[in-house]
């Protein structure tokens, strides 16, 4: 695996390919593996050196749930293990087909439930990294400024170590900033779907980390005739490149694949050895 770190929040090197639970869980929707298979994967991660593992309290779906499974396939955690977890709109999974208005988990009391729930499922004191995970309600009337006052509080009360943002516009990224010390940003980026550059830029200027999320496309996985010339030159897959790409683009991103595979689990974190060449950064564009 790649030797790349960084620092998040200033304190916990992770590595700079991690791992992303949902898939775990089948939520919103889609497949999931079985939970043999699940807890497989989460152990051959950290096996192979991921210490950067993105879950939330509110990834399940059916009883099967992503901080239940890596409590049961990690705990207790080793001492270098990074849990990043996020709150918002959403407490529980179902919240997703909620109303906004009683999509709840953006009061003072919602976030503090979401931090509680993610503490007592996690079977941790203290959480690495929270992300305020904002656009779930109607943007307009959604500001940032309250919720992360209320994460900023629980960070003094020491149920949080480091605070993050995520699904943000830069407006929203600079506003943080005047709140309270900024870990991370999490938002939609990847080779095909550029339009946060500027955020990407400004968070490696301000040594905060950008990770995106669906770096491989997610539910719409990238496709292009330059990205299969690419991976045809190096003998990589697609998503290696666009994983390779995402690492290359910026010291500052980490990466947080998901997949309920073992041998996509593998094929990821490969994808750290693979070194871009000048032509093939031209070529992607």
């Amino acid at each position: 695996m790649t030797t790349q770190r960084w620092a998040l929040g200033g304190d916990l090197s992770v590595a700079r390919i991690g791992y992303g639970a949902m898939k775990l869980t089948g939520w919103p929707r889609g497949d999931r593996p079985d939970r043999e298979t699940a807890l497989a994967v989460l152990r051959r991660a950290v096996e192979l050196g991921v210490n950067h593992l993105d879950t939330s309290n509110y990834y399940a779906r059916d009883g099967v749930a992503a901080n239940d499974l890596i409590r049961e396939a990690l705990h207790p955690y080793p001492d270098d293990l990074v849990i990043v977890t996020k709150v918002g709109a959403l407490i529980e999974g179902p919240d997703l087909a909620l109303p906004a208005p009683r999509k709840t988990g953006l009061t003072p009391d919602g976030l503090r439930r979401g931090v509680e729930a993610n503490l007592r499922s996690l079977g941790v004191d203290r959480l690495d990294v929270v992300n305020l995970r904002m656009g779930d309600l109607d943007r307009g009337g959604t500001p940032l400024t309250e919720p992360l006052e209320t994460l900023l509080a629980l960070r003094e009360e020491g149920l949080i170590r480091h605070l993050g943002v995520s699904n943000v516009t830069a407006a929203e990224v600079a506003e943080a900033r005047k709140i309270a010390p900024i870990a991370c940003v999490q938002n939609l980026y990847n080779l095909t779907r550029r339009e946060d550059d500027p955020i990407v830029d400004a968070c490696a200027e301000a040594g905060i980390a950008y990770v995106p999320f669906f770096p491989v496309g997610g539910f719409q996985p990238l496709t292009a005739e330059r990205l299969d010339a690419v991976a045809a030159r190096n003998g990589a897959t697609v998503p290696q490149v666009a994983l390779a790409w995402l690492l290359a683009r910026s010291p500052n991103i980490l990466l947080i694949p998901g997949t309920g595979s073992l041998s996509h689990l593998e094929e990821n974190v490969a994808a750290g050895e693979l070194s871009l060449s000048a032509e093939d950064l031209a070529e992607l564009g």
